[in-house]
C-alpha cells in the first residue's frame, strides 16, 4: 500500500468539509477532502420532495460564496428547497475547485508519530492535522417499540421518507415533534392523508412578525452569536430540540392546534405498546402550551428591542389559540382491516452520531468528540466542523460553518508554524 503525506486531510465533503478546504485553500495550506459518497450526498438522498430550508436563503453564508452575492440568487428572501440546496453546494465545489476525491471511504483514522495515519480507499496517508467534517447525523434512532410493530405497518425514519405517494392507504402516525416531524406531518396533511402526531416537548417559533421574518430580528439581536461558553445552558444547549416553523410556501408558522381544526389527530407522547395497541400519555395539551409559550417569548422579546432601540414597526399581532385539544391517555389500535387502519408509522426520532473508523482517544462520556470550538481537547490536531452548536446556533447550518471554518483554519495555520519552529 503506498503511503502519500498530506498536512491536512478533511472527512466529510459537503457544506462543512467544502467550507474546510476553502479556508485552507485560501492559506495556502494543502489537503485533501474525502467523501464516501458524493457532495451534498445527505441533502440528496436523506431528505424528502417538499423539503426545505427553515431560514431565509439571504442567511446561507459558505465562506468566500454568499447565495445573494457570489451565487448571485435572486431569492434572497426565500427557503431553498430541496434541489436548489443541491445546486447551491455543487456551485460552491465548482466555485473553487477543492482537493476532493468522492466515492473514497476513510477506514481508519488512528494517532502516528507524525500526527495521523489514514487509510482512505486503498491507500494509506500521513497528515498532521484531521478535520472531522462527516456531521452527526449518522444513524437513525428508533425506540424499542418500532421492534414490536406488525409487519403490514410500514416503518419509515424521517431520513426515508419521500412523499405521500410511497405510503399505502391508511392512516399515517408521525412520532416526533421536532422540525423534520412537524414539517412531515404537515405534507402529508397537505396530501389529504389522516395523520396522527405524538406530539412531544420541542418548541415552536413565529415565521413573521411585525412585518419581518423573525430570523432577521434575532440577526439584529446578535441571538446567532451567542456561544456555547455563553449560553445560560452552556454545552447542554446542543442536545436542545430546535424550534419548528416551515419556509414550505414561502414560510410561515406551523400551528398543530390548525392542524387538530382540520382533521390532524394529535397525542401526548408514544408510551409503549400494548394488547395491540400503541399508547400515549397526556401531555399533549401542554406541550402545545408550552410551544406557544416559546413563540410569545420570541415575540416579547422582539418588542423588547423595538422599544429599547426606538425603531419604527407595525404593531404588534395579537395572537390567540384557534384550538383547546381534550387531554387524557390515547391510543392507535394496529389491528389490519380494521376501520382507520394504521398503514404506517414515520419515526422523526432524530439520530445518532457514528465514528467506527476514528480510532483515537477523543471521545467524552457519551460518546461524542469533546471538543472547544472544534478544537479536541483530547487529541492534538484533531478538529471537528459542522455540528450543532458547535460553538454558536449557526455551526450546523450554512449560517456559521464558515465563521467556524476560518476559525480552524487559523489555528491549523497557527500550529503548523509552531511545529516548523520546532523543528529547527
Amino acid at each position: 500500500m503506498k503511503t502519500q503525506h498530506v498536512p491536512v486531510i478533511i472527512v466529510g465533503g459537503s457544506q462543512s468539509g467544502l467550507a474546510a478546504s476553502w479556508c485552507l485553500k485560501q492559506r495556502g495550506i494543502e489537503h485533501i477532502v474525502f467523501e464516501r459518497n458524493t457532495v451534498a450526498n445527505a441533502w440528496r438522498d436523506q431528505r424528502w420532495d417538499s423539503f426545505c430550508l427553515v431560514t431565509p436563503n439571504w442567511q446561507c453564508t459558505l465562506p468566500g460564496f454568499s447565495y445573494s452575492d457570489e451565487y448571485g440568487g435572486q431569492d434572497p428572501d426565500g427557503f431553498m428547497v430541496r434541489d436548489e440546496i443541491i445546486a447551491y453546494i455543487e456551485a460552491y465545489r465548482a466555485h473553487f475547485d477543492p482537493p476532493l476525491q468522492e466515492h473514497t471511504t476513510v477506514h481508519k483514522v488512528s494517532t502516528h508519530e507524525l500526527g495521523f495515519e489514514v487509510l482512505a480507499g486503498d491507500k494509506r496517508y500521513l497528515a498532521t492535522d484531521v478535520i472531522v467534517a462527516s456531521g452527526a447525523y449518522h444513524q437513525p434512532r428508533l425506540p424499542a417499540v418500532a421492534e414490536r410493530l406488525p409487519d403490514h405497518v410500514l416503518q419509515l425514519h424521517s431520513s426515508t421518507y419521500r412523499n405521500a405517494e410511497q405510503i399505502p392507504e391508511g392512516d399515517i402516525l408521525v412520532v416526533g415533534s421536532g422540525q423534520s416531524g412537524c414539517q412531515i406531518a404537515e405534507d402529508l396533511h397537505l396530501a389529504g392523508r389522516q395523520v396522527h402526531l405524538a406530539v412531544g416537548s420541542a418548541p415552536r417559533a413565529p415565521r413573521r412578525y411585525r412585518g419581518r421574518d423573525v430570523t432577521a430580528w434575532l440577526v439584529d439581536m446578535g441571538h446567532y452569536d451567542i456561544t456555547v461558553d455563553d449560553h445560560p445552558l452552556g454545552e447542554a444547549v446542543r442536545h436542545k430540540t430546535n424550534h419548528y416553523m416551515t419556509g414550505r410556501d414561502g414560510g410561515r408558522d406551523i400551528d398543530l392546534r390548525r392542524f387538530a381544526v382540520e382533521g390532524m389527530t394529535l397525542h401526548g407522547r408514544l408510551v409503549g405498546l400494548e394488547d395491540g395497541q400503541l399508547r400515549f400519555d397526556d401531555s399533549m395539551p401542554q406541550n402545545l402550551d408550552a410551544a406557544d409559550a416559546s413563540a410569545e417569548r420570541i415575540k416579547r422579546e422582539i418588542d423588547k428591542w423595538i422599544d429599547s432601540n426606538k425603531l419604527q414597526a407595525p404593531p404588534a399581532e395579537p395572537w390567540a389559540p384557534c384550538h383547546q385539544p381534550e387531554g387524557g391517555d390515547s391510543v392507535i389500535k394496529l389491528q389490519a382491516d380494521t376501520p382507520r387502519q394504521l398503514s404506517a408509522v414515520i419515526w422523526a426520532t432524530g439520530f445518532t452520531s457514528d465514528y467506527p473508523w476514528l480510532d483515537v482517544p477523543a471521545f467524552d462520556e457519551q460518546q461524542q468528540i469533546s471538543h472547544w470550538r472544534g478544537c479536541s481537547r483530547k487529541v492534538d490536531g484533531l478538529w471537528v466542523l459542522g455540528l450543532p452548536w458547535m460553538v454558536t446556533w449557526g455551526s450546523g447550518r450554512f449560517s456559521g460553518v464558515g465563521r467556524d471554518a476560518e476559525y480552524i483554519a487559523a489555528r491549523i495555520s497557527e500550529r503548523n508554524r509552531q511545529l516548523q519552529v520546532s523543528s529547527l
